[in-house]
């Protein structure tokens, strides 16, 4: 089963200060208990895209893979 999320931050320094925050930490190290793969993308951009086309770009972004 695949989960995904998408969010869109009014700038980049927002952002920042979520994926360095204390509970996005905590997230991801427990991430490994629920997921065998993670994958991000980052893109500039005034929306989210549709889904299909956020599944394309993710499909090229970074991979986190657990054992």
């Amino acid at each position: 089963m695949k989960h995904y999320t998408m969010t869109l931050w009014p700038d980049e320094e927002k952002m920042r200060m979520f994926v360095y925050s204390n509970a996005h930490l905590e997230a991801m190290k427990n991430s490994q208990k629920i997921a065998r793969e993670i994958r991000t993308i980052t893109i500039d951009a005034p929306e989210l895209p549709d889904w299909k086309k956020a599944k394309e770009l993710l499909a090229r972004g970074r991979s986190i893979s657990y054992p």
